[in-house]
Order: C-alpha cells, then structure tokens, then sequence
C-alpha cells in the first residue's frame, strides 16, 4: 500500500515563510514526477509546482520567483518552500506523486492535503 503523507502548514504572517514536505511511503519502485496543488475554498485545484526525477521542475507564475520546489529520491520526498505568503495564498496544499510504478503498475497518488492560512 502507497500512502502519500504531507506536513508543514499552518497559520503565517503575510509576507511570511512555510516549508511543506511530503513523504511516499510503501514499495515503491519508482516516482515519475511529484508536485504540490492547491485549491482555495470555493475554486479549483490548481497547480503550484512539480518536479520530475531527474529535476525538471515547473511553476505555476504566480509562485515564481517566491517558492521553491525540491525533491530527495532516494527518499521519495518532496519539499516546497513558500517565501513571501500572500493572503490569497490560504489554501488547503496537497501533494502529487505522478507515475508511482508500485506492484507492477503506474498510479497517480494524493496526500489527503495540509492546511496553510496566510493572515495577520
């Protein structure tokens, strides 16, 4: 069994930092690519971040410049560093993992989401 497993969030000023990690566990053989979403209440999931195996990584432009994806393989963990929080960043934050090759097969998995608040 694959489980996706997120931490990090919280209550942060504006203008503050998080760090999120997420830990996948169980007999993985491989991750193709991990990322971060988000989705606010009453929108979408959107895209924050993600990042491949062999880090390529890929921003939506409104976190450019301000968050930071990161990955450890060999631990198939992924980071994403938030500097510079926005309000309208308040969201719940869920972890990705892309093509997890686990027993045999590819699978598409998600954390059950960490919550982050940006508010004074």
């Amino acid at each position: 069994q694959v489980k996706l497993v997120e931490s990090g969030g919280g209550l942060v000023q504006p203008g503050g930092s998080l760090r999120l990690s997420c830990v996948a566990s169980g007999s993985i053989v491989s991750i193709y690519g991990m990322g971060w979403y988000r989705q606010a209440p009453g929108k979408q999931r959107e895209l924050v971040a993600t990042v491949t195996s062999d880090g390529t990584t890929n921003y939506a432009d409104a976190v450019k410049g301000r968050f930071t994806i990161s990955r450890d393989n060999a631990k198939n963990t992924v980071y994403l560093q938030m500097n510079s929080l926005k309000a309208e960043e308040t969201a719940v934050y869920y972890c990705n993992a892309d093509r997890l090759v686990f027993a045999g097969h590819q699978y598409n998995y998600w954390g059950q989401g960490t919550q982050v608040t940006v508010s004074s």
